[in-house]
């Protein structure tokens, strides 16, 4: 008992020497030199405008992507709706609902704050929007960094569920 003692003692004598000590104080610190930036970032907004991405209203930017020009007819095209309403329902309901902000923006009076033309790019070119489209840029930060994402459409299922999108008011 007396060894299993005297090893405790030691042991416990060590450990309280090799934790004490004189502290030295460290001659090296920690220094940031800064310096103004030469050029200007780039912002994807005006500073005046604080109105959310979502809701700005763009009617004359068309977007980056293969669609140029698009006309739609005055009427709705109800077959063409009811396919792009099948093609939203499979590939976009994950991300976007009718009414109100999910992952994305809410699809409904689109074409009041967008030109057909953006919203076909958007769909068929989402990557290429981010990177140079400064509205898609401020959505992408609006909705915190959650990018859309590229489901392959055709141009024909992306021309159906734009005329889906016109039935959504």
């Amino acid at each position: 008992m007396k060894i299993v003692t005297r090893s405790l003692t030691i042991i416990f004598s060590m450990l309280l020497m090799s934790c004490g000590g004189k502290e030295k104080k460290k001659k090296e610190e920690f220094n940031v030199d800064r310096t103004k930036a030469t050029e200007k970032p780039v912002e994807t907004t005006s500073a005046t405008d604080t109105t959310p991405a979502s809701t700005r209203v763009d009617l004359s930017n068309k977007g980056v992507g293969p669609i140029t020009s698009i006309t739609l007819d005055p009427e709705i095209d109800e077959a063409l709706a009811k396919k792009g309403e099948e093609v939203y329902n499979q590939m976009c309901l994950a991300c976007h609902r009718v009414g109100k902000k999910f992952i994305g923006p809410a699809p409904d009076g689109i074409l009041a704050r967008r030109s057909p033309e953006w919203v076909m790019n958007m769909i068929l070119n989402p990557e290429g929007m981010v990177k140079n489209d400064p509205l898609a840029k401020d959505l992408l930060q609006e909705f915190n960094g959650a990018p859309m994402a590229n489901q392959g459409l055709t141009e024909e299922q992306a021309r159906s569920v734009l005329e889906f999108f016109r039935t959504l008011k």
